[in-house]
């Protein structure tokens, strides 16, 4: 048990570390007082170092997974295929900004399932950017697309445990595997996921245009970037040409989605997923080495490090709070009222995982729920419906405010980078309406599909 004085310090630590998160005086990078935080808890005393040894060997798979996908998305960038997918987007939209917001969302939908919600960030917001900018729509125009595109492509990670570095963590400490994950998971996210894009219809809709530019078939190969931009699409040609070969994206595409059906095949023999994503990655990375005369080391400069710091520096800050009792306070206020109902347990676990993802990022706010889960002594279907609201409340219920996911810190540096004046009010002021019902509405159907199951 730790004293006084180091519980009172690690609360006053965490208070001001997530007060200076939120805040962000000065504009100041959301990392810097998350590492800060992190540098005072170890300090204090409240996470020893062999607590840091288990807090990297349970993110470390995770961490290797999403930098397979950054990875994945910079081949995609080398062959065209933001350019493709531009294209494709535009040709289908057929004139009308509505059909657009439907493709612009199944886009952000598909590209999760194939890469995880990081990953469908880093290559939907570049694709949408080159197409807005093109279509010359005015920054009110822009903001539909872009908004329900984050939400979508993150809101997408919750159906399948594969889509999410924060659902692989939780998965490995509660021993669950991705079969019994998607069986029970696919349906309930699925129709969440639906309403939830509804709901970002109603409030978007007026903001649409209801006709686009005219001159929509065109290659997008002309378009002038920015020089700093981080995911800017090179020449994606061989030998600098300004073409790209629909033929060469079907086929990495078709790589990339048997690596993901591999992640599948691999967690059901228990062997270690990031081994594959690990695998996969390095074979694109070598064939784009070998076939564009391209290394590797723009990896180093185009992929955000500053996100990996801020989460793991928030998961050190919140790992001090278990050690000084939080994990047994929750379990103590939440066992008796999780236990009487499955009901109770999906909607109590995953809205205090909204409300701590919302507020301290959702990496940490799930280690702690699945780890309070884990010491309840629930029995085994109580056990998994109770995880299972934990990562929708997560994968949603985060969405909240801009610091509950990696996913949409990635989003806004890469706007910021272009010079796309989006904020925090602009955000929240379509998350406070469409969060809230989307959640409930997912967790009921939890309860309702689980014991429809069982």
């Amino acid at each position: 048990m730790y004293g006084p004085a180091v519980t009172a310090m690690t609360l006053l630590t965490f208070l001001i570390t997530t007060v200076l998160v939120l805040w962000r005086p000065k504009k100041i990078n959301e990392a810097i007082p998350a590492a800060g935080g992190a540098v005072m808890i170890m300090l204090i005393g409240s996470v020893s170092y062999a607590d840091l040894a288990v807090i990297t060997t349970t993110v470390s798979g995770a961490a290797i997974t999403i930098v397979s996908t950054i990875v994945m998305a910079l081949v995609l960038e080398s062959i065209g295929f933001f350019y493709w997918a531009a294209e494709g987007l535009a040709a289908r939209a057929r004139g009308s900004g509505i059909k657009l917001f439907w493709y612009v969302n199944l886009l952000c939908f598909l590209m999760t399932l194939f890469f995880n919600n990081d990953g469908s960030i880093l290559i939907t917001t570049p694709i949408l950017l080159l197409l807005l900018h093109k279509m010359g729509l005015r920054n009110n125009q822009k903001l539909p697309y872009l908004l329900s595109g984050v939400l979508v492509a993150t809101a997408s990670s919750a159906p399948i445990g594969v889509s999410n570095i924060v659902n692989l963590i939780s998965l490995k400490i509660v021993d669950m595997s991705l079969y019994q994950y998607s069986l029970m998971m696919l349906i309930p996210a699925a129709l969440g996921l639906v309403l939830l894009t509804l709901l970002v219809y109603v409030c978007v809709h007026k903001d649409l245009p209801r006709r686009l530019p005219t001159v929509l078939h065109y290659k997008y190969n002309n378009f002038q970037f920015r020089q700093n931009h981080p995911m800017q699409p090179p020449s994606p040609g061989p030998e600098g040409q300004d073409t790209y070969k629909p033929k060469l994206i079907r086929n990495v595409l078709i790589f990339v989605f048997a690596i993901r059906i591999s992640l599948f095949i691999a967690s059901y023999f228990g062997i270690p997923i990031e081994w594959i994503a690990m695998a996969g990655s390095l074979i694109l990375l070598a064939w784009r080495w070998i076939y564009f005369k391209k290394p590797p080391s723009d990896m180093l400069r185009k992929t955000p490090w500053h996100i990996f710091v801020f989460a793991y520096g928030m998961y050190i800050v919140i790992y001090g709070l278990h050690n000084i009792g939080l994990t047994d306070r929750v379990v103590e206020l939440f066992r008796p009222l999780v236990s009487g109902s499955l009901l109770h347990a999906s909607l109590l676990m995953g809205g205090l995982t909204s409300a701590m993802s919302a507020l301290f990022n959702n990496h940490p706010a799930l280690m702690v729920g699945t780890l309070a889960l884990t010491e309840m002594g629930l029995d085994p279907l109580t056990l998994k419906i109770a995880y299972l609201a934990n990562v929708i409340g997560s994968d949603i219920g985060s969405l909240l405010l801009p610091i509950g996911t990696l996913a949409t810190l990635i989003w806004f540096h890469i706007l910021k980078q272009h010079n796309i004046k989006v904020n925090w009010m602009h955000y929240i002021r379509l998350t406070l309406i469409v969060i809230p019902p989307a959640l409930l509405f997912t967790l009921v159907i939890l309860y309702v599909w689980v014991y429809w199951l069982f």
